[in-house]
């Protein structure tokens, strides 16, 4: 069965009964199953597999907003040929569709919870009212409906959705309940560059997921998760495995999306081509910058232009960097776990991998790119009147995942910010692994790291953040508009093991 199919015609009861909740299915795998079987390198067989295009979803235009009909269910995905595991997916198997919208209009989306436990539904990156957020608190029940609506205020860019489900976001985003989103303007419009849909236009899902020796997916529940977050051992692009594109157009646009619950990635071309990245987690950057590799972690996006005119193959190849400095065996001793040995769900990919073959069609002329993407304001922290600092840490052994000193209590109203307001957020980091911090309802800009400029692909707006052990980022944002008193917004560590053991506090935008 393709796994983008439309699933309205699948029996959602039966594959419940067959699959149960496929959360709690992949949690109750032992992890004693999974022997060293896998491959990290996807040298064998290497481009079998035509890439997956999530199915292009626009809506249907209804009394003047854009209305989406979302529905989520348990499915069935064949992560090795031949073995059935249960997954999750919205009007499909697994993953979702891309939802397509414009900036200015007004959007709903009926979600509807087809499994028989609670789900959420976060928009993440974009700006809207606290009940519409889809985090924790807009729990939808076995069998209900949940119809936020809001204006798209966001800037053209690549976005996603994803399960926000208090304490189960890992195992519901592991099982497939994560989709792109992809939001289009006219500043966006009014460029030379590829737009099509599947065709020069391709969103990339990079998932890495971990198969006991049966070869089902295997989600391990355990401290040695927690701590260091789930990690497999195969990557799948949109799904697939050992993924190939066969391109028709000598000027290629990639929408990359780390979708992972715990790995960071460092992409780079086969061939050490340069790429270039033109947009970030939040929209276009000023203009084109020419790199030769990139790090992306959980939860952060990026696009990149990739010459094709050549008409040479090539591969998008990515290596996975130790984000935990040593800890619980992950690069080979440390300050926890020393001696330990490396542990099979933590299973490193040090060596270059292919993420992604590229066959082009053949030749083509060279397309100049523009000098000038988007006009951002001047990044001026003289504006902010207020500074919050947020320290991130964890505690030894599997507790203490915290944020200025406390764990996520969903009855506790962490920070009350007032709307309008610029202030600078302080992200300092008190461990020994690597974060990526995530503010809902707000596109921020980064102003240094420990003093130090951003590098390009921070340069433009992110909602997003890695922040090394050690170090302190500091932000500049505000929250222009959508106040509650009581209703809260979300940060937290986009590792999502992290954020399900309380690494994440809550906010409310209040009026001034």
């Amino acid at each position: 069965m393709d796994q983008w199919a439309n699933a309205s015609g699948i029996n959602r009861r039966a594959l419940l009964r067959r699959a149960g909740t496929a959360a709690a299915g992949l949690m109750a795998l032992p992890l004693s199953a999974c022997e060293a079987r896998n491959s990290l390198l996807n040298a064998d067989g290497a481009g079998a597999n035509p890439l997956a295009i999530p199915k292009l979803d626009q809506g249907i235009v209804e009394q003047g907003e854009r209305v989406f009909r979302l529905s989520i269910s348990a499915g069935r995905k064949e992560f090795a040929p031949g073995v059935v595991s249960p997954t999750i997916g919205v009007n499909a198997p697994y993953l979702g569709p891309t939802l397509e919208m414009r900036r200015g209009e007004r959007v709903r989306l009926h979600v509807d919870n087809g499994l028989d436990e609670g789900a959420t539904v976060h928009w993440h990156g974009f700006e809207l009212p606290a009940a519409a957020d889809g985090g924790p608190h807009q729990l939808i029940r076995p069998g209900a409906r949940w119809s936020p609506s809001f204006e798209v205020r966001q800037r053209a860019s690549l976005y996603w959705y994803h399960s926000h489900l208090h304490r189960g976001t890992g195992p519901q985003v592991y099982a497939g309940l994560a989709a792109p989103i992809y939001v289009r303007d006219d500043e966006e419009d009014a460029l030379d560059l590829p737009s099509e849909y599947g065709v020069d236009d391709i969103p990339l899902i990079v998932q890495d997921r971990l198969l006991d020796n049966s070869g089902k997916l295997l989600y391990p529940h355990n401290m040695h998760a927690q701590m260091m977050g789930v990690r497999g051992d195969r990557i799948y692009v949109n799904g697939t495995h050992n993924a190939v594109f066969d391109a028709r157009t000598g000027l290629l646009r990639l929408r990359i999306l780390n979708g992972s619950n715990a790995r960071f990635y460092d992409f780079s071309l086969s061939r050490g081509q340069t790429m270039q990245i033109i947009a970030s987690d939040g929209g276009l950057l000023e203009r084109p910058h020419a790199v030769r590799s990139l790090r992306l972690a959980p939860g952060e996006r990026t696009q990149i232009l990739i010459d094709l005119s050549e008409g040479r193959p090539l591969s998008l190849v990515a290596t996975s960097p130790d984000n935990s400095m040593g800890m619980m065996g992950g690069d080979g001793g440390g300050m926890m776990g020393g001696g330990m040995g490396r542990r099979r769900d933590d299973a490193r990919m040090d060596e270059p991998f292919r993420a992604l073959d590229i066959r082009p069609a053949g030749s083509s002329p060279r397309r100049i790119l523009p000098p000038q993407l988007a006009a951002l304001p001047a990044l001026n922290p003289s504006l902010a009147v207020r500074t919050r600092r947020f320290v991130l840490d964890m505690g030894m052994m599997g507790g203490g995942m915290s944020i200025n000193g406390a764990s996520m209590d969903m009855n506790v109203i962490n920070e009350r910010v007032p709307v309008g307001q610029w202030e600078i957020w302080e992200i300092a980091n008190a461990s020994m692994m690597a974060h990526p911090f995530h503010i809902h309802n707000a596109q921020f800009r980064v102003i240094d790291r420990n003093g130090r400029t951003p590098p390009p692909l921070e340069t433009g707006y992110k909602d997003t953040i890695i922040v090394d052990p050690r170090e302190q980022v500091r932000l500049l944002l505000r929250f222009e508009e959508h106040t509650d008193p009581d209703l809260p917004y979300m940060y937290h560590c986009h590792i999502l093991e992290h954020e399900d053991a309380g690494m994440m506090g809550q906010f409310v935008v209040a009026k001034s």
